[in-house]
């Protein structure tokens, strides 16, 4: 949705304003400032950010046309939000809050106001509780300061202080950080606060999370749900899960009580997929899905597709990559329009720079998975997009990746705990580069699987459900079951698992022809250093 940035020193307006400038991709349909009281909103060009010493700042992508340009204030308090709060509608009517604007991330600032008792750490952290959303916000009471993200980490937040300890700022990108001569710069983790320049722990909010809670009762069903503004799937989430027992045989039986938890377990999964697409897309004329034909990209599209929403499949790689080649088989099947973009080494060579500009290091693995985001994103933008989706997560929940087989053998159902540890680290790595590379061409991706919903039932699921037997070369049996039901073709259903660096073929362009110039490879570390 946005950029956003913050910093605290003495005459700060001129490096506010650079920040914005550095992450102007991220937001270029309008800026707007707040320095010591002071809010102004302008084009970026002509904002003049005028000094102070305390300073926050907004750089808007509007995706539907009635969002505001930020900072938004009420009374005291001011925030600026990068994000979408799925569920305001609701909250505004269960707080009985008013708004000043039709902007989602009001109820943020509604909810704050509404629970501070003279503190704003324990009044923003009162409110996080009950949002359904991916955001990353900054809230300042006129003496405090507090920045949270999500509690999945979808949207980035970094901060850090120069070298004599005089400045202290935060951005969505590094490079913002970087302008202003700050080097050491460090992620904020999500479940954590930084207030006041200090990190705080603030728990396990997947548990705590009152958004969650309500959508166990509210959103499960046990039966299935058809994709009809007429139908009602508010059924109870049951109460128990059958996880059954390892047998020491190669494969598991299951007896009468698995079927029925299973069945259930299916259509809980399947409803929340309809309901984390929906909300995600809601609002919308056009969609586009970054597309790998594989079975996850593939849920989102035939989901999109069924709600009526204009969809688009946009797949990049190599001309005889296998990702292009069941893309046109799925969007064939789907009756869904395709735009394909194939690579060779000098489109890779071209790219690189571009990508790693955006994911700000040089990693090969990041910058091999992430080229293909890139172009598909640039591909959406020139096509009037400003939402995409795709299929991160799944692998994570549903234990997609080969190296779940060995850990399943060794450990059986504690295989969850390496589930969990890799959702929950994936901030760092592939949601930070898939958010940069997409942002990078002012693109906003939304990423359905990760909807705490589906984190918190995906958890819940026997192991035996997701991968059948030690040889299982499928994986993600349930959420492949499901994908079935939805009507993903047969032949994407079955295909197997192959990783986004190799399905597109870019890696391979990557390291054994454009890095091998080790002259070129050293030019590239060189032009990351700020």
């Amino acid at each position: 949705m946005c950029g956003i940035a913050g910093i605290k020193g003495e005459n700060i307006g001129p490096d506010l304003k650079k920040m914005l400038i550095s992450i102007k991709h991220r937001g270029p349909d309008g800026s707007g400032v707040f320095v010591d009281g002071k809010v102004l909103h302008d084009d970026l060009g002509s904002l003049d950010v005028p000094q102070g010493s305390f300073g926050i700042g907004h750089n808007l992508l509007s995706i539907v046309g009635s969002e505001v340009s930020q900072p938004l204030t009420r009374d005291k308090f001011v925030l600026v939000c990068n994000g979408e709060i799925y569920n305001f509608k609701e909250l505004k009517k269960e707080f009985d809050l008013n708004f000043k604007t039709d902007s989602d991330c009001e109820v943020v600032l509604g909810l704050i106001q509404k629970f501070y008792e003279g503190s704003l750490y324990e009044a923003t952290k009162k409110a996080i509780k009950y949002l359904d959303g991916d955001y990353a916000f900054a809230v300042y009471d006129g003496t405090n300061f507090a920045a949270v993200r999500d509690p999945i980490g979808v949207k980035p937040l970094y901060y850090g202080k120069n070298d004599d300890k005089k400045r202290f700022a935060f951005a969505s990108e590094r490079k913002a950080l970087w302008n202003i001569g700050i080097q050491d710069v460090k992620t904020l983790p999500p479940n954590q606060m930084l207030y006041n320049e200090k990190l705080i722990d603030l728990g396990d909010s997947l548990i705590e999370n009152k958004a969650f809670k309500k959508g166990l009762t509210k959103n499960n069903s046990n039966e299935n749900r058809s994709i009809d503004k007429s139908t009602e799937n508010g059924l109870k989430l049951i109460n128990e899960v059958k996880t059954g027992v390892i047998t020491p045989k190669n494969t598991f039986e299951n007896d009468s009580k698995d079927i029925v938890s299973k069945y259930s377990l299916k259509n809980q999964l399947k409803n929340f997929l309809i309901d984390s697409v929906e909300k995600r897309i809601k609002g919308l004329s056009k969609v586009g899905i970054i597309f790998s034909g594989g079975v996850d990209s593939t849920i989102l599209a035939k989901i999109a597709l069924d709600l009526g929403v204009e969809t688009s499949l946009y797949s990049v790689g190599h001309k005889d990559s296998v990702d292009i080649k069941f893309a046109r088989r799925a969007a064939h099947d789907m009756g869904l329009p395709l735009m394909v973009r194939t690579v060779d080494v000098d489109d890779v060579r071209k790219y690189t720079k571009l990508v790693l500009n955006a994911i700000e290091e040089f990693n090969i693995m990041k910058l091999g998975v992430g080229m293909p985001s890139y172009i598909a994103s640039e591909m959406g933008h020139h096509d009037g997009l400003k939402v995409m989706l795709s299929g991160q997560g799944a692998d994570e929940l549903f234990a997609g990746y080969h190296r779940y087989l060995k850990f399943y053998e060794e450990k059986g159902e504690k295989t969850q705990e390496d589930l969990k540890l890799d959702i929950f680290n994936l901030y760092h790595v592939n949601l930070q580069r898939d958010d940069s590379v997409t942002m990078a061409n002012s693109i906003e991706l939304r990423v359905p699987f990760l909807d705490m919903n589906i984190i918190n039932l995906a958890m819940d699921i026997p192991m035996k459900y997701k991968i059948n037997n030690y040889n299982d070369n499928l994986r993600k049996c349930i959420l492949r079951e499901v994908a079935a039901e939805l009507g993903v073709p047969d032949e994407i259903v079955k295909r197997p698992k192959k990783a986004a660096q190799y399905g597109s073929g870019i890696h391979k362009i990557l390291v054994k022809k454009v890095l091998k110039d080790e002259n070129y490879k050293n030019k590239l570390e060189e032009y990351l250093k700020y």
